[in-house]
This record gives C-alpha cells, sequence and structure tokens, in this order.
C-alpha cells in the first residue's frame, strides 16, 4: 500500500521511580509500523482494567452541575443592588473559587486525558505544568474562602463594632493571596528539585507539604471557630439579657 519504514522504531519512555526505566518500539512489516509494544499501560506500570473512566464521568457531572448552579447565583447576587453587602460579598468570592476550581479540572482533564491512547507515561510540558499550578492555586483559594466564611461569622460574633470593610480587605489579601504565594513557592521549588512528568504526582512529600500544609492548617482552624461559634451562640441563648426576637435570631 505504498507505506514503506527501515528497521525497528524505538523510543524511551519515563517511567515511575519505582518501576526503572526502559523503551517502547515499533516493528517494520509489509503493512508498515507495527503497534507499539509493549503497551503504555504495561510500560508504565498502570492496569488497563483499572480506568478512572467512571469516576471522571461522575465527578464531571457533579462540577457541570456546580458550575451551572453557582454562576445563576453570581447573576443574581451581582444584578439585584439590595443584595449587595460584606456578607454577601464574601459568598460570591466563595462562589468565585468554586467556579475557578471546576473549570480549573476541566482543564486539567482536558490536558491529561486528551491524548491518553497516545500518551507516553507521563507528558512533561510548559503547558501541562501551566495547569496543574492553576489547578493547585483554585483549590487553595476554594479553601481559603471556606475559611473566611468561617471567620466572618466568628468576628461578626465576637467583636460590638465591627468594620466591615476594613475587614473585607484583608478577607481579600488572605482569600487570594494566600493560594498566590504558596502555590508559587510550590512550584519554583518543584521546578529545581522535583522537576519530573506533568507536576501531577506528589512523591516528594515535603514539596507537596507547601500546598498541603495550609489547607490542612485552614480547615483545623476553621473548626476549632465552628466550636467557638457554636459555644457563643450557646452563651447568648441561655443569656437572661437576651429578648424573644433576639433569641429567635440566635436561634
Amino acid at each position: 500500500g505504498g507505506k514503506r519504514c527501515l528497521g525497528v522504531f524505538s523510543w524511551d519512555v519515563t517511567f515511575p521511580p519505582a518501576l526503572g526505566t526502559g523503551d517502547i518500539s515499533r516493528n517494520c512489516t509489509e503493512d508498515g509500523w507495527s503497534e507499539p509494544f509493549p503497551h503504555y499501560y504495561d510500560a508504565c506500570g498502570f492496569d488497563e482494567n483499572e480506568t478512572e473512566s467512571d469516576n471522571q464521568a461522575l465527578y464531571t457531572v457533579g462540577y457541570s452541575t456546580s458550575l451551572v448552579s453557582l454562576t445563576t447565583a453570581m447573576v443574581i447576587l451581582c444584578r439585584f443592588r439590595k443584595l449587595h453587602c460584606t456578607r454577601n460579598f464574601i459568598h460570591m468570592n466563595l462562589f468565585v473559587s468554586f467556579i475557578l476550581r471546576a473549570i480549573s479540572v476541566f482543564i486539567k482533564d482536558g490536558v491529561l486525558y486528551a491524548e491518553q491512547d497516545g500518551n507516553h507515561c507521563f507528558i512533561s510540558t510548559v503547558e501541562c505544568k501551566a495547569v496543574m499550578v492553576f489547578f493547585h492555586y483554585c483549590v487553595m483559594s476554594n479553601y481559603f474562602w471556606l475559611f473566611i466564611e468561617g471567620l466572618y461569622l466568628f468576628t461578626l460574633l465576637v467583636e460590638t463594632f465591627f468594620p466591615e470593610r476594613r475587614y473585607f480587605y484583608w478577607y481579600t489579601i488572605i482569600g487570594w493571596g494566600t493560594p498566590t504565594i504558596c502555590v508559587t513557592v510550590w512550584a519554583v521549588l518543584r521546578l529545581h528539585f522535583d522537576d519530573t512528568g506533568c507536576w501531577d504526582m506528589n512523591d516528594n512529600t515535603a514539596l507537596w507539604w507547601v500546598i498541603k500544609g495550609p489547607v490542612v492548617g485552614s480547615i483545623m482552624i476553621n473548626f476549632v471557630l465552628f466550636i467557638g461559634i457554636i459555644v457563643i451562640l450557646v452563651q447568648k441563648l441561655q443569656s437572661p439579657d437576651i429578648g424573644g426576637n433576639e433569641s429567635s435570631i440566635y436561634l
């Protein structure tokens, strides 16, 4: 059929550290080049039966539903000026972080799984690494705005005079600024000390804690704030100075 080839064509593939090194080859046949062997799944240590297609489809539906709902909520909050207040501004930033998280997941899947059949075990491009940096930034921002929600409610209950605008300025810095610093530090360290693959694997535990540590810390602090909020509300409900209307509000 006019197909021509010479010899045996082979190329190196990147293996996980535990699997060593090797190559994948193609033979020259009368019909042209043969299929690559061994298969990428075998060469890279993957089990073809252990695919994540079902999980991917499930969370894609979930993120899509979330994206539509949050976008609708954002339109409502932006459209009606009566809803413009510090509390709703914080909600809007939280919604944006959820929206960005969903978008980053779709982009990440598009990059990592678009050419799954022609995958050379691990993609290692600047674009792919940039997508992973963006993904981690969105996830961190999401957690930190959840933390801001708890911090705002706690401060609202504790502070007698609450300068909301001034606090909102610092909330914005914490919610968007802290993830920026952490992810930037992680990317620089990853580039210098663990620049392998697409940065989607986190075999270096020490580097991974640059992102994981602040997220875990925000969750733990948020839990403490939650306990504090419950204690304050119970105290206010049990106070003899609280009238019927105030009691119903706190309840």
